[in-house]
Formats: structure tokens, C-alpha cells, sequence
């Protein structure tokens, strides 16, 4: 039963993949107004990127019970902001003096960072189908495939 359930769940996880993707073109900040703003929502975005990942990593670690409700409405929002990063990464904003996490090479190959953001919208996807199919021996590695995903784009792209 365990093989079959993680198969239904890669095989959905798969299927969304071919279907969703996430795309956004760089484009410079106008004006230091306009990078200060872009710099703001980006960090916006993160702070609840943290905000859902904060349970999630608990569970995984085993400090906190799971709860396939949490779960899956973190991964679901998980999955909503991973939309939204590749607008508000896309902005720009070496050109002006804002304090920002994001190190200059974000935008000179922004291609990879979308592949990293798809990654975590595909993990979230991956944990929203793990706790659909109760399989509770999945949910340490999906929610494990999240951080791997979020500490990718870190250690590539996030400043110290």
C-alpha cells in the first residue's frame, strides 16, 4: 500500500509539474522609489515563506506532532507565494542603494532562480499530495524536499 501510495503521489506531482510553470522576465527598478517597494513585497514574500515553514520544519524534526491540517495548508500557501516570488524576484534593483538579503548574481541568471522557485512549488504540490494520500511515512521527505528546495535558492542567491 505504501508503494502505491507514493506512486499516486509521484505520479500527480509529475503532472502538475508538466502543467504549471513559473515564469518571469528581469526588469530594472525605475527609480529608487521603485526598488525600495520591490525590495519590501520580495521581503514581504519571505517573511511568510518563514512563517509556513517555521511548523512545517518543526514536524519534520519531530518538536511538534504532525498535523495534516497545518501541513497541507502551509504547503497550499507554500505553493501560492512560490507564484508570486518569480514577480517580485524579478525587479532589478542593483542600481540603487536599498538594504537587501539577495546577492547581485539573482538577476544575472534568473533563469536558475525560476528552476529553484518551480522546485519549491513542486515540493509544496508533493506535500499537499502526500497528506491527501495519508501517507505519513512520506511526510518527513516532503516536507524535507521544501527546505532542500529553499536552501538552494539560499545558498546561491541569499547573502549572508
Amino acid at each position: 500500500m505504501k508503494f502505491f501510495n507514493k506512486a499516486i503521489i509521484a505520479a500527480a506531482t509529475a503532472g502538475v509539474v508538466v502543467s504549471t510553470s513559473v515564469t518571469a522576465d528581469v526588469t530594472e527598478a525605475s527609480s529608487e522609489k521603485h526598488a525600495k517597494a520591490a525590495t519590501q513585497y520580495r521581503q514581504a514574500v519571505f517573511q511568510l515563506v518563514r512563517s509556513n515553514m517555521g511548523p512545517l520544519g518543526g514536524m519534520a524534526k519531530g518538536a511538534l506532532p504532525f498535523d495534516e491540517s497545518v501541513m497541507e495548508i502551509n504547503a497550499v500557501r507554500l505553493e501560492q507565494l512560490a507564484d508570486m516570488m518569480g514577480d517580485y524576484l524579478s525587479v532589478d534593483t542593483r542600481k540603487f542603494d536599498v538594504e537587501t538579503g539577495a546577492k547581485d548574481k539573482i538577476w544575472d541568471n534568473f533563469s536558475d532562480v525560476e528552476t529553484k522557485v518551480m522546485a519549491l512549488k513542486t515540493a509544496a504540490q508533493g506535500l499537499q499530495a502526500a497528506v491527501k494520500a495519508g501517507d505519513e511515512s512520506a511526510y518527513s521527505g516532503a516536507i524535507g524536499k521544501i527546505g532542500a528546495s529553499c536552501k538552494s535558492c539560499h545558498d546561491d542567491y541569499k547573502k549572508d
